[in-house]
Parts: C-alpha cells; sequence; structure tokens
C-alpha cells in the first residue's frame, strides 16, 4: 500500500498537507485544484495495473452526476469514474466525459453508447433513452429492461456489518446514512442500507430512533450528525453507510474526547482510498468501485456488438476490518 509520503512525493505537497486532505479537516486552506490532485494520486497508487487489450475503435460517452467540487465531497463515485476511465483506456475506447446539463452540448448518437454514472429521474431515463439506445447505468437500476445495470448488492453489504457486531456481542447499533435525490429533484431515493439497517434492528428489538441520523453523503454531514448524537449516550457502534460520512463522524467523536474504538466502534461501507489513511483506520465493507466501472465498459461493448437481452450485474462486496471496530481478526 502506498504511504501517505508517496501521495505527497507525487503530488508536489507536504506530508501534513496530505494528511489534513485526506482526513477532510475543513480548516485548511487549499484550492480545490490541489484536493483534487491529492485524490487522484491517493486512487491511482492504490489501483491494479492491467494490460492493454487492441480492438475495434469505440467512443462511449460518459455521463457523469457530479461536478468536479461535488466530487471532491463523494470520492465513491471518483473511484468509479476511475474504473470507467481506466476499462475504456485498456480497450483503447475514447471517453468523453459530460455533465447531465453538458448534454445539450454534444450529439449522443456520434458515440457508439454512453454509461450513466449516478442516479436519475423516470423523465431522465427516458430523456437518455431518447437520445442514445445503448446505455449502462452504473450504481442505479432505472428498472428498464432496455438497460444494462451494474449495481453492489447493499442490502448484503448491510448485513455483513450488523452480523459482524452481532458475532462479538454488539447490540447496540447506530446508524449515521445519506440520501439522495435526482437533479431535476423529482425523485428521492430509497438506500437499501438505512432500509436494511431499521429492518434488522426491530426485528431483534434493539432499534431506537435516537442513535438514528440522516443527512447528505458528505464528510461536513458526518461530522455534523455525530456532533449531534454525543449530546447524549451512545451505543457501543455506529454503521454508517460511506467512508466520507465516517471520516467526519470520526472527527466529531474524537473532538468530543471518545476512543474509538474502545468507547465505541465504527464499520463503515466503500473502502474508498482515503478509508486507508485516517486515524483510526476505517473498517470497512469494500465496493469493488473500480470493477464496477470496468464491467460497464464490457457490458456497452457487448451490448454495441449486437446483444439485445437486457443484464443486471451484481457484484460482491467484502468486510475489511481495520482499526476502527473492536477485534482483531477478520471472521471467517
Amino acid at each position: 500500500m502506498a504511504t501517505i509520503k508517496d501521495i505527497a512525493k507525487r503530488a508536489n505537497v507536504s506530508i501534513a498537507t496530505v494528511s489534513r486532505v485526506l482526513n477532510m479537516d475543513p480548516t485548511l486552506s487549499v484550492t480545490q485544484e490541489t484536493k483534487q490532485r491529492i485524490f487522484e494520486v491517493a486512487e491511482a497508487l492504490d489501483y491494479r495495473k492491467k494490460g492493454t487489450k487492441k480492438g475495434k475503435a469505440r467512443s462511449f460517452a460518459m455521463i457523469y452526476w457530479l461536478t468536479d467540487e461535488e466530487e471532491l465531497n463523494d470520492l465513491y463515485y471518483m473511484a468509479i469514474r476511475h474504473g470507467v476511465e481506466s476499462g475504456c483506456r485498456h480497450q483503447q475506447i475514447q471517453l468523453q466525459k459530460m455533465t447531465f446539463p453538458e448534454i445539450a452540448q454534444h450529439d449522443l448518437s456520434e458515440f457508439d453508447g454512453a454509461i450513466v454514472i449516478g442516479k436519475y429521474s423516470r423523465q431522465e431515463v427516458d430523456y437518455l433513452k431518447q437520445l442514445q439506445p445503448h446505455l449502462v447505468f452504473v450504481d442505479y437500476d432505472p428498472k428498464d429492461e432496455a438497460i444494462d445495470v451494474v449495481m453492489t448488492d447493499l442490502r448484503r453489504a448491510t448485513e455483513k456489518v450488523l452480523f459482524y457486531f452481532e458475532s462479538i456481542g454488539i447490540e447496540t447499533i447506530g446508524f449515521i446514512g445519506g440520501r439522495e435525490s435526482s437533479k431535476d429533484q423529482a425523485e428521492t431515493f430509497v438506500d437499501p442500507r438505512e432500509v436494511t439497517y431499521v429492518e434488522y434492528m426491530k426485528e431483534r428489538k434493539r432499534y431506537d430512533k435516537k442513535w438514528h441520523r440522516t443527512g447528505a453523503f458528505s464528510s461536513e454531514d458526518g461530522y455534523q450528525m455525530m456532533r449531534d448524537l454525543v449530546k447524549d449516550a451512545l451505543p457501543d457502534a455506529f454503521f454508517i453507510a460511506s467512508d466520507t460520512l465516517a471520516i467526519g463522524a470520526l472527527r466529531a467523536l474524537q473532538e468530543s474526547g471518545y476512543n474509538v474504538p474502545t468507547d465505541v466502534a465504527v464499520i463503515s461501507i466503500n473502502d474508498i482510498s482515503v478509508s486507508k489513511y485516517v486515524s483510526p483506520r476505517l473498517s470497512t465493507v469494500r465496493i469493488h468501485t473500480e470493477t464496477m466501472g470496468e464491467e460497464a465498459v464490457t457490458l456497452l461493448l457487448e451490448r454495441v456488438g449486437g446483444r439485445e437481452i437486457g443484464k443486471v450485474v451484481t457484484l460482491a462486496s467484502e468486510l475489511v476490518l481495520r482499526e476502527s471496530h473492536q477485534a482483531t481478526e477478520t471472521p471467517q
């Protein structure tokens, strides 16, 4: 694994700057470009290099639902984007990235197909179908049999965390999560992590709404929600729906005098590259985000090649235990 020193050298900044950026310190005054460079380097140094495949030249559009600034607050999507870019590079496919509002500046029919990252309303999905027949959605299933989808089973990922906490004797578990809406604000999407948590805890008669918070998927919201929670007695553990949220929550716990994991255990989801560099290092469920992006490229090549039957590819996840939980070994 790359070190903070390696990242600092590659990004041409100080070790202290890298540490504070990776810990999402809001008091640090650096440019957005510097933050972007550090996150990109951290991601790149952790990424597996693969051989290049030769094939017929293609051109794909990547429709991305976050701006560069928004991406810095939700690094999960950066990793998916890297997977798409890497997959296209290895297949020698030209890739044009654009946000949804930028679609009007392009003719999508000139591309062989489009990879759509993020969550979209029914109206937005129908609009995209009119512009381009070959679509692959990543991280969102529009429930349309004409569209290919790459997903991770977040319900199963959540169960892994809750089962693990139960296996080490933890019964009181809080939740910090986020909710997402389409850019046109026409739809707000139900998060399977939150739904699964509530169902699991209620089935065991352990659910307590005072330990349940939702906001935006950002470090700042994670910090603010935990700051609110520490006003009362805390549960033995928190399941947090994303690493980005967890990084903010860890900062709030530390500022309030709590030791993680001695006083409260934390396990989150995603395993973004930054999770290895915070203190304590985050225990998390690894979502294979780069593979999601690469798989989207493969599906789109199949579709362009003539496949007519839609596919929904669901990837497995992996519990990765580091320092923020209350055990020392990964359960078999």
